[in-house]
């Protein structure tokens, strides 16, 4: 046998019953929340150019990038990310309708060291965009929607940390940094290195209240009362600017009766040259990273042809179900409603039984095995099926309570005139 012949590569994972259900259960869970807001559903390929994704380095850089080529050396890539496909198919296949567009999607995604994914190299994403609006209500109902899906999801106590990457763009304007000097900055703020941003911004000739309010980035982070106590520490148009489109997405968010599900949070400044306003992060405890993360992208779509204001977010399905497992939350597992088993005789009678409570939403498993009683009823238990149908002719059928032990005689006739589960 070949050495790796049973193994599954670095990164990836079957996924078996129980997990499986529960995944697809979470899935369909979000698929009908973003359907029930009006965004309908695609689905990119799996395979991309690697230009698709070489427009946005910042976001996806080539280095986490599953790298191939096709039959005429052209690079391709496993999709490392949903967000820029999408804008690629509103710049194109788009790009005559009329805005805003609502597109969600569903899909498993490749990178390399991805931590964000619980260091799994595929992992799936579910998330909505807005394209072709740039309102506080837009990014408000991104934030709406992404604290509503945590919740479908199960979880109940995580929180949305919001910040606007103008302010820190307006602040390091200010300063006159280097962009070497603002990205180590930026670096460092996200890590909440107090020492290291002090060591670079003393060594720089910066008045006195900038450092100052560069220093406390890390730690400016609770309620709307962080954006009052911040206003008064500058007078940069362009950050009072980012805090006042903050403050009216707050107040939106309010109005949905979601509020004490955010904080803000000045210090969140990741991706400075992708995202252009809101950009905001959901939290879990038992969970060492983000289970979501988004914020509005307003040059993104552009670079695929068609100016167009943009914001969104993406969901970790697998970091959820990891949430739910170590906060110990209860999911619904896979489950037979009924075992049925039959005797020759009543073999067409025992096919006609298992349509009837299919029909009805019920799981049944048919013994195709043709075992005797006693080792139906072993295996009924092992599998942890409560119940079994035995059909013993075409009319006369035997009901077995695997919990209780309690055998009761019915008929076919019975069934049809009482219905099934009365």
């Amino acid at each position: 046998m070949p050495k790796w012949k049973i193994y599954t590569p670095e990164g990836v994972q079957d996924i078996l019953f129980e997990d499986c259900y529960i995944k697809r259960n979470l899935e369909g869970k979000l698929r009908n929340l973003f359907r029930s807001y009006g965004y309908f559903e695609v689905e990119t390929p799996t395979l991309e150019f690697y230009d698709v994704f070489a427009a946005d380095t910042d976001l996806t850089p080539q280095e986490t990038m599953f790298k191939f080529y096709d039959q005429q050396g052209r690079i391709l890539v496993l999709r490392p990310d949903v967000t820029i496909p999408v804008a690629r198919i509103a710049a194109t296949k788009y790009r005559d309708e009329l805005f805003p567009l609502r597109f969600s999607y569903i899909s498993n995604t490749f990178k390399y060291n991805e931590l964000g994914g619980g260091k799994q190299k595929e992992f799936t994403q579910a998330g909505i965009e807005v394209l072709g609006i740039n309102s506080p209500e837009a990014d408000a109902e991104v934030i709406s929607a992404a604290i509503c899906a945590l919740k479908a999801c199960g979880l109940e106590s995580f929180q949305i940390d919001i910040g606007q990457v103008e302010f820190f763009k307006g602040l390091m304007e200010e300063t006159g940094l280097s962009e070497n000097d603002t990205e180590q900055i930026r670096v460092l703020i996200d890590r909440k290195d107090y020492l290291g941003i002090e060591e670079i911004v003393k060594s720089h000739d910066i008045p006195e209240g900038l450092k100052e309010l560069i220093l406390s980035l890390p730690g400016l982070f609770g309620s709307i009362d962080v954006i009052d106590e911040v206003e008064k520490l500058t007078s940069n148009r362009r950050s009072l600017k980012a805090l006042a489109n903050l403050r009216s997405v707050l107040e939106v968010i309010d109005d949905y009766g979601l509020g004490r599900y955010v904080s803000v949070d000045l210090g969140t400044v990741q991706g400075l040259n992708y995202y252009t306003g809101i950009i905001f992060r959901g939290f879990t405890y038992g969970i060492g990273f983000p289970v979501l993360s988004g914020g509005r992208y307003d040059d993104l779509v552009e670079k695929f042809g068609k100016k167009c204001p943009a914001t969104g977010f993406s969901l970790g399905v697998n970091m959820v179900m990891m949430a739910l497992d170590r906060q110990k939350i209860d999911a619904e597992k896979p489950s037979i409603d009924s075992l049925i088993s039959y005797r020759s005789e009543g073999r067409k009678t025992a096919f006609k039984l298992c349509e009837q409570l299919r029909s009805q939403g019920l799981a049944v498993e048919l013994d195709i095995v043709n075992r005797g009683i006693e080792e139906v009823k072993d295996y009924a238990q092992s599998k942890g099926i409560g119940g079994i149908i035995n059909i013993l002719d075409d009319e006369n059928i035997r009901v077995i309570n695997i919990i209780t032990g309690e055998i009761s005689n019915t008929t076919m006739n019975e069934l049809s005139r009482k219905g099934w589960g009365e």
